[in-house]
Protein backbone atom coordinates (compact mmCIF):
# COMPACT_ATOMS: atom_id res chain seq x y z
CA UNK A 1 0.00 0.00 0.00
CA UNK A 2 2.84 2.40 0.85
CA UNK A 3 4.41 1.77 -2.54
CA UNK A 4 1.12 2.46 -4.25
CA UNK A 5 0.71 5.78 -2.40
CA UNK A 6 4.31 6.72 -3.22
CA UNK A 7 3.69 5.88 -6.88
CA UNK A 8 0.57 8.08 -6.93
CA UNK A 9 2.43 10.99 -5.29
CA UNK A 10 5.30 10.76 -7.76
CA UNK A 11 2.88 10.55 -10.69
CA UNK A 12 1.01 13.62 -9.47
CA UNK A 13 4.28 15.52 -9.09
CA UNK A 14 5.25 14.77 -12.69
CA UNK A 15 1.77 15.71 -13.90
CA UNK A 16 1.90 19.07 -12.10
CA UNK A 17 5.37 19.72 -13.55
CA UNK A 18 4.16 18.90 -17.08
CA UNK A 19 1.11 21.18 -16.72
CA UNK A 20 3.27 24.09 -15.50
CA UNK A 21 5.78 23.53 -18.30
CA UNK A 22 3.02 23.38 -20.92
CA UNK A 23 1.51 26.61 -19.54
CA UNK A 24 4.91 28.35 -19.72
CA UNK A 25 5.65 27.04 -23.21
CA UNK A 26 2.21 28.17 -24.39
CA UNK A 27 2.79 31.66 -22.96
CA UNK A 28 6.20 31.87 -24.63
CA UNK A 29 4.81 30.75 -27.99
CA UNK A 30 2.01 33.33 -27.66
CA UNK A 31 4.56 36.08 -26.99
CA UNK A 32 6.64 35.03 -30.01
CA UNK A 33 3.51 34.84 -32.20
CA UNK A 34 2.44 38.31 -31.05
CA UNK A 35 5.84 39.59 -32.18
CA UNK A 36 5.29 38.15 -35.67
CA UNK A 37 1.84 39.78 -35.85
CA UNK A 38 3.25 43.17 -34.87
CA UNK A 39 6.17 42.87 -37.29
CA UNK A 40 3.83 41.97 -40.14
CA UNK A 41 1.74 45.06 -39.34
CA UNK A 42 4.91 47.16 -39.73
CA UNK A 43 4.97 47.94 -36.00
CA UNK A 44 8.53 47.65 -34.66
CA UNK A 45 7.50 49.20 -31.32
CA UNK A 46 4.85 46.49 -30.93
CA UNK A 47 7.36 43.81 -31.97
CA UNK A 48 9.73 45.02 -29.26
CA UNK A 49 7.16 44.26 -26.51
CA UNK A 50 8.60 40.74 -26.54
CA UNK A 51 11.96 42.06 -25.35
CA UNK A 52 13.11 42.92 -21.85
CA UNK A 53 12.89 46.69 -21.51
CA UNK A 54 16.22 47.03 -19.74
CA UNK A 55 19.77 48.26 -20.36
CA UNK A 56 21.00 44.68 -19.85
CA UNK A 57 19.09 43.28 -22.84
CA UNK A 58 21.69 41.66 -25.12
CA UNK A 59 21.27 41.50 -28.91
CA UNK A 60 23.98 39.78 -30.95
CA UNK A 61 23.87 40.26 -34.71
CA UNK A 62 26.30 40.54 -37.59
CA UNK A 63 27.96 43.60 -36.00
CA UNK A 64 28.55 41.88 -32.68
CA UNK A 65 26.93 42.35 -29.28
CA UNK A 66 24.82 45.37 -28.41
CA UNK A 67 23.30 46.09 -25.04
CA UNK A 68 20.07 47.76 -24.07
CA UNK A 69 16.45 47.94 -25.10
CA UNK A 70 16.77 51.41 -26.67
CA UNK A 71 19.90 50.36 -28.58
CA UNK A 72 18.08 47.29 -29.94
CA UNK A 73 15.00 49.34 -30.88
CA UNK A 74 17.19 51.88 -32.70
CA UNK A 75 19.02 49.09 -34.54
CA UNK A 76 15.75 47.58 -35.76
CA UNK A 77 14.44 50.95 -36.92
CA UNK A 78 17.67 51.69 -38.82
CA UNK A 79 17.87 48.24 -40.43
CA UNK A 80 14.15 48.16 -41.31
CA UNK A 81 13.16 51.77 -42.09
CA UNK A 82 9.90 50.91 -43.84
CA UNK A 83 7.48 48.08 -44.55
CA UNK A 84 9.27 47.22 -47.82
CA UNK A 85 12.40 46.38 -45.79
CA UNK A 86 10.40 44.73 -43.01
CA UNK A 87 8.44 42.49 -45.35
CA UNK A 88 6.47 39.61 -43.89
CA UNK A 89 8.12 37.65 -41.08
CA UNK A 90 7.92 33.89 -40.78
CA UNK A 91 9.40 32.55 -37.56
CA UNK A 92 9.69 28.85 -36.73
CA UNK A 93 10.72 27.54 -33.32
CA UNK A 94 12.76 24.36 -33.84
CA UNK A 95 13.70 23.72 -30.20
CA UNK A 96 12.45 24.89 -26.82
CA UNK A 97 14.32 23.81 -23.68
CA UNK A 98 13.36 24.65 -20.14
CA UNK A 99 16.49 25.60 -18.20
CA UNK A 100 14.78 26.46 -14.91
CA UNK A 101 11.48 27.80 -13.61
CA UNK A 102 12.44 31.24 -14.93
CA UNK A 103 14.51 30.54 -18.07
CA UNK A 104 13.94 28.92 -21.47
CA UNK A 105 16.37 28.51 -24.36
CA UNK A 106 14.85 28.74 -27.85
CA UNK A 107 16.34 27.87 -31.24
CA UNK A 108 14.57 28.83 -34.44
CA UNK A 109 14.61 30.03 -38.02
CA UNK A 110 13.37 33.33 -39.44
CA UNK A 111 12.49 34.48 -42.95
CA UNK A 112 11.51 37.85 -44.33
CA UNK A 113 9.53 37.78 -47.58
CA UNK A 114 10.19 41.23 -49.07
CA UNK A 115 9.81 43.16 -52.29
CA UNK A 116 13.42 44.36 -51.82
CA UNK A 117 14.70 40.77 -51.61
CA UNK A 118 14.04 37.90 -49.22
CA UNK A 119 16.39 37.23 -46.31
CA UNK A 120 16.51 34.70 -43.52
CA UNK A 121 18.60 32.99 -40.93
CA UNK A 122 18.63 31.40 -37.53
CA UNK A 123 18.24 32.64 -33.98
CA UNK A 124 18.77 31.60 -30.40
CA UNK A 125 16.85 33.28 -27.60
CA UNK A 126 17.24 33.25 -23.86
CA UNK A 127 13.82 33.95 -22.42
CA UNK A 128 13.24 34.86 -18.80
CA UNK A 129 10.12 35.21 -16.69
CA UNK A 130 10.22 38.67 -15.09
CA UNK A 131 7.27 39.99 -13.09
CA UNK A 132 5.13 37.06 -14.33
CA UNK A 133 5.87 37.92 -17.99
CA UNK A 134 8.10 36.00 -20.40
CA UNK A 135 10.56 38.30 -22.22
CA UNK A 136 13.61 37.91 -24.42
CA UNK A 137 16.74 38.83 -22.46
CA UNK A 138 19.25 37.68 -25.07
CA UNK A 139 18.79 37.36 -28.85
CA UNK A 140 21.49 36.02 -31.17
CA UNK A 141 20.25 36.30 -34.74
CA UNK A 142 22.21 35.54 -37.90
Amino acid sequence: MKRFILFILISLSFSCFAIAQNKDEKAIRQMLSAQVVEWNKGNIDGYMKGYWENDSLLFIGSKGPRYGYETTLKRYKEAYPDTAHMGKLISTVTSMKKLSSEYYFIVGKWELKRSVGDVGGSYTLLIRKINSKWVIVCDHSS
